[in-house]
């Protein structure tokens, strides 16, 4: 089965949406992409994640064509297509309906940095704004949206993230709606105090080498 690695860590990453609190029912959508056969594995649209089994997740090329698989791909595929086009440090994509980040999206609000742990995204997130979803315009804002940083809010939708895998772009989703968690309580308490560009900067260039561990010797 072609991408048969991809398509079971898909399968397995779709039911942690759901018991990780990321989205309810069907929502959001999870893809990995292969650089060497330029094929990306998309979630299927509208099924039942603990029922799916790693066939049932969609081969596409990256302009829309299903190479394998016999399901309909999710209809936001053109939002996971147009990253691995676009950013050479993106192989996966996750979309999520988590609670906070979706409140937050739905305010149109940036996630501003009053958290160093929003240093998994860049120094902020940004919110974008409504544009339907499955359509052309939403993935051209949530690219734009998500320049040199590797997360965005979708306005009035929902949580975009990416990552050089998909363990790393499941872990910015995660962290991210933690983020927003925080700074939607922040501002129902008050106004946060928030980080500085350089200490935002400092941030980042740690976080370069968290959980990098050193090599033992047998």
């Amino acid at each position: 089965m072609l991408m048969e690695q991809e398509r079971t860590e898909i399968v397995a990453y779709l039911k942690m949406l759901i018991t990780h609190r990321l989205t309810k029912g069907t929502g959001g959508n999870i893809s990995v992409y292969d650089k060497t056969l330029n094929f990306m594995a998309v979630s299927p649209s509208g099924m039942d994640y603990f029922k799916l089994e790693p066939q049932d997740i969609v081969v596409m090329d990256l302009d829309g064509n299903i190479i394998d698989g016999k399901r309909k791909p999710s209809s936001e595929y053109e939002m996971h297509s147009i990253f691995y086009r676009e950013r050479n440090d993106i192989c996966s994509v996750v979309h999520a309906h988590s609670p906070y980040a979706s409140v937050l999206a739905c305010l149109n609000w940036d996630i501003e940095p009053c958290t160093y742990l929003i240093g998994s995204a860049g120094k902020n997130v940004r919110c974008t704004k409504y544009e339907t979803f499955g359509s052309p315009e939403l993935a051209a804002s949530a690219l734009e949206g998500m320049k040199d940083r590797y997360a965005v809010l979708l306005g009035n939708h929902g949580l975009l993230a990416g990552g050089g895998d998909l363990a790393a772009a499941f872990d910015n989703a995660e962290e991210i709606e933690f983020c927003a968690e925080i700074y939607y309580k922040c501002k129902a308490a008050g106004n946060p105090v928030l980080l500085s560009d350089s200490q935002m900067d400092t941030v980042l260039k740690k976080f370069e080498t968290y959980g990098v561990q050193p090599e033992v010797d047998s």
